[in-house]
């Protein structure tokens, strides 16, 4: 990490920790809130997309699966914290066996099986009225409290949202930095040559994909502690392509992408739709205008700007004096 990256991570940082007394309103604490949840689904997405070169239409089928879990084994009676462990542990096993089923298919064909799959928990959510609520959704009767810390309110709700973001984010930088990572890339740049030096590709996808539902998961149940409520809607065909839309926005290259994509795409979606009826048109052709002039997105397309700009402004080097002849 360079030196220029560190200043920016701690700047970033105490903004962070001080935006709830820069912004005061609890509407926009709450807004920030669901920036760091969807922050954290758009990086366990990129994980597979960015890194992985998967792309995947059923990334919202954690956020169903773990928030289910959560909420059931919390009415049923148990602890907070086991009903959130139990709730990663399955959501992540499916994820596991989600993984077998799309690896199975390249391409296309592994899009349209995680479409599938996120369209099959998202009926199994809306068919199972007595478990589910159908479509009417079922409520987490409270806000667990992690080690005593109360996150009932919106401040307190945020900075416990800040850490886990921030546990998150560091757990995905140090895997893409990994060794694994390199070799995630090395498989989405040049499988064949990775096989041929001896790595087994379908595994390391396999793992990407798993760590990524992991993720997913915990921003699942981020996303219920949030809304205190789940239901079908949540975990529609358009969530998941919002997710991945996040990705992509904001640049699937890059760890900062995401995060980008998710602030942005959550204000157009909370704040521009109150004063603009047509917010979807809106969001659309911010879409086409970022992909046409930055197709990398734009976290990478900034970057590129900002080079071409101190490229341009940088002084002329002094051409070296040519040495003077013998006598």
């Amino acid at each position: 990490m360079t030196r220029s990256s560190i200043i920016w991570l701690v700047v970033c940082a105490l903004l962070l920790i001080a935006l709830p007394r820069i912004i005061i309103h609890e509407f926009y604490i709450n807004m920030a809130s669901q920036v760091l949840i969807f922050a954290i689904l758009a990086l366990s997405l990129n994980l597979m997309l960015g890194f992985g070169g998967m792309v995947s239409l059923g990334h919202a089928a954690y956020i169903g699966v773990a928030g289910y879990t959560c909420i059931l084994l919390t009415i049923a009676g148990y602890h907070p914290l086991v009903a959130a462990i139990v709730a990663l542990i399955l959501s992540t096993g499916c994820a596991a066996i989600f993984g077998m089923l799309s690896l199975r298919a390249p391409g296309l064909g592994f899009l349209m099986i995680t479409l599938a799959l996120g369209q099959i928990v998202w009926g199994v959510a809306y068919r199972a009225n007595t478990l589910t609520g159908g479509d009417n959704g079922i409520s987490l009767p409270a806000r667990p409290m992690p080690f005593g810390f109360d996150i009932r309110s919106a401040e307190s709700f945020y900075y416990f949202t800040l850490i886990v973001f921030a546990v998150a984010l560091f757990g995905m930088w140090r895997f893409v930095r990994s060794p694994f990572g390199a070799s995630l890339m090395g498989t989405r740049d040049q499988p064949r040559r990775m096989r041929m030096l001896g790595y087994n590709t379908w595994r390391i996808q396999w793992l990407t994909f798993v760590i990524a539902g992991f993720w997913g998961s915990v921003g699942g149940l981020m996303y219920v502690y949030y809304n205190l409520f789940l239901s079908p809607h949540a975990l529609t065909l358009q969530q998941s392509a919002e997710i991945l839309l996040m990705a992509i926005l904001g640049g699937a290259t890059s760890l900062t992408g995401p995060i980008v994509g998710a602030a942005i795409i959550t204000l157009i979606k909370n704040v521009v739709s109150t004063y603009v009826e047509r917010w979807n048109s809106l969001l659309g052709i911010i879409f086409i205008v970022v992909i046409v002039f930055m197709p990398l997105g734009l976290v990478p397309g900034c970057r590129a700007l900002w080079r071409k700009w101190q490229a341009r402004h940088k002084p002329p080097v002094p051409a070296a004096s040519a040495p003077e002849p013998a006598e």
